[in-house]
């Protein structure tokens, strides 16, 4: 799950391609500059930024992280002072989009040779007045001042500095065992109901929230690392694993009286992605997790999270065959069908199957699709793996039992599904679902290819919702509903609401709850609202209400038979809650 941070959430980095950047272009002049301003004006005042642009936009943890600078003598002069800023301005705000060293992810490339022949001038009208490309407005919207305006356009026309790789030293030294196996308890030792505990995100904080989804109530805040981007269960459902934006994976004990953190390590510099192994015979025996920073993923010990195979994902895109030396790795799941990882890579639009069977023999089945391959999860057979490849408007589908390509689907602009939805459509069957973050679409996709064999892995029905910046959309097999949100559209109205779809009658529509308005904050936070998750029961549908660091959040509950409120949980410990997870559903992939 790859939510960003409130105060990012207007912000898309500068691209190359919006300024028609080409290495071969000569060099724009102060003039050329000037005359493109007053157009650069007209598309900024008419310019909205996209919710793309908020998702792509958050923050990196290597903001913070100590790099040598590596002066470009064709580039214009920087203080070390300006390039500090322009570094981390960049880390903070440009490097989701173009990646950390510049070269190009989902946007395009930002390196000198492309940067220094336009010109700091002609930079500059870019930085500050955005393009219909979808970059925003840097200076006319107050987001930067003149001063920073400058300082980026320089930036980009030095040599990007590059982050230390991490490897198995770096991993071991943050490596900590708090409570040893044979010290934990050797049976649940408290009273909650586990498979109805939910682990919340609190995002600034730092922190998760294990809060009982029987009595509503707040068991424990744990820290942990930045901004956790998802919570994943064991397959026993004893272990929780979190992990940070800063690749710091705790992993916590639900059987202890009180559940805490029984291990923990920093498996890199940034990180979204953490799974431990489910098939047969290997429940709970290893723990896998990807990074952003560097691009590897890394294979541990499912007891104590010691580091045990470290795998580098650096190689050629599908199709070009070009050579990407920052593909990151995005979501992991565990096959149920093989003792296999599969792992995504989002810049090289591949995904690995990881046979963990042998870690001293790592046997990995390299399937191609598309590129920048993100989230997604199993559909309701849990045989096959959608993913979404968000920039190229595909769903891949993944055949988890013979390890191959099923299909290739095209769906909306850009998918986000989380994990998607899995429901019974009336008339087409089992069906897959996934909302966009760039249109007010909800994407159905058939997943039956035995007896619905005519629909299967074709959008058999496209649903309109509200608006684009949809992040999460879920149903559960006990519900009749399908909930959508949509926390990065720009409308209040739509941010603060979700939607709801009666699956035996989609044709009415959709019914829009107030959540924010139900949550009854009182302060002008942003009050965002973000991913239903089911209780396990599948009669109620958890939400966060999503404000800033230094305003009122809550969760609410709503009863899934009425469609009407029936809790709200308010706490100041509840920081910046957004992602959460119920563990039954987590630890079997129901959703």
């Amino acid at each position: 799950m790859n939510i960003p941070h409130p105060a990012r959430l207007a912000a898309l980095v500068l691209a190359a391609v919006s300024f028609a950047a080409s290495a071969q272009d000569k060099p724009a002049t102060a003039a050329s500059a000037a005359a493109a301003q007053p157009a650069a004006k007209a598309d900024a005042e008419k310019h909205i930024t996209a919710p793309e642009a908020a998702y792509q936009g958050a923050a990196s943890p290597l903001a913070d992280e100590p790099m040598h600078p590596n002066a470009n003598p064709n580039a214009p002069k920087m203080t070390e002072a300006e390039f500090e800023l322009g570094r981390k301005t960049y880390f903070e705000r440009c490097a989701g989009c173009h990646g950390v060293l510049r070269k190009g992810a989902t946007g395009k490339p930002l390196t000198p040779d492309i940067t220094v022949p336009k010109g700091t001038d002609y930079l500059k009208v870019f930085i500050a007045y955005g393009s219909p490309a979808g970059m925003p407005n840097w200076l006319t919207s107050g987001e930067m001042d003149e001063k920073t305006v400058d300082i980026m356009a320089r930036y980009v026309q030095q040599e990007p500095p590059v982050p230390p790789e991490w490897g198995l030293a770096e991993m071991k030294a943050t490596w900590k065992v708090l409570v040893p196996p044979e010290k934990r308890p050797t049976k649940k030792m408290n009273n909650f109901n586990l498979d109805n505990i939910f682990s919340t995100t609190l995002r600034d904080a730092g922190q998760i929230a294990l809060v009982d989804g029987d009595t509503k109530e707040i068991i424990s805040i744990l820290n942990t690392g930045y901004a956790v981007h998802i919570s994943r269960m064991s397959a026993s459902g004893r272990y929780l694993f979190v992990i940070g934006r800063d690749a710091k994976v705790n992993m916590i004990d639900l059987w202890m009286e009180k559940p805490d953190t029984v291990a923990e390590i920093r498996v890199g510099l940034e990180a979204r992605s953490v799974d431990s192994s489910k098939f047969k015979g290997f429940e709970d025996k290893f723990v896998i997790a990807g990074t952003y920073w560097p691009p590897q993923f890394t294979i541990m010990k499912g007891a104590t999270l010691e580091p045990l195979k470290i795998v580098s994902t650096r190689g050629m895109v599908v199709g070009t065959q070009e050579y990407h030396p920052e593909p990151r790795v995005a979501s992991i799941v565990a096959s149920h069908f093989k003792p296999e990882f599969i792992v995504n890579v989002k810049e090289t639009g591949k995904t690995l199957m990881v046979d963990y069977s042998n870690i001293d023999a790592l046997k990995m089945t390299e399937i191609g699709s598309a590129p920048f391959l993100h989230d997604g999860g199993f559909d309701s057979s849990k045989r096959y793996f959608m993913v979404a490849a968000n920039n190229s408007n595909k769903i891949s589908v993944i055949d988890a039992k013979d390890g191959k390509l099923a299909a290739i689907v095209d769906v909306g602009k850009i998918p986000h599904p989380g994990r998607g939805a899995n429901f019974i459509h009336p008339k087409y069957g089992p069906v897959w679902a996934t909302g966009h973050l760039g249109d007010e679409t909800i994407s159905l996709i058939g997943t039956d290819p035995v007896k619905h064999k005519q629909y299967a892995f074709k959008v058999v029905e496209t649903l309109k919702g509200p608006g684009g910046g949809a992040l999460f959309i879920k149903s559960h097999p006990k519900s009749k509903h399908l909930y959508s949100d949509a926390p990065l559209n720009p409308d209040p109205k739509i941010s603060q609401a979700v939607v709801v779809y009666d699956i035996n009658n989609l044709d009415k529509g959709y019914t829009v709850l107030p959540i924010a308005e139900w949550a009854g904050i009182k302060d002008d936070g942003a009050k965002r609202v973000v991913q239903p998750e089911y209780n396990k029961a599948g009669d109620e549908v958890w939400f966060s209400v999503w404000s800033a660091k230094d305003k009122e959040s809550a969760l609410v509950v709503v009863d899934d038979k009425t469609l009407k409120l029936k809790k709200v949980i308010k706490d100041p410990k509840l920081i910046t809650p957004t992602g959460h997870f119920n563990v039954y559903n987590t630890q079997r992939d129901v959703y």
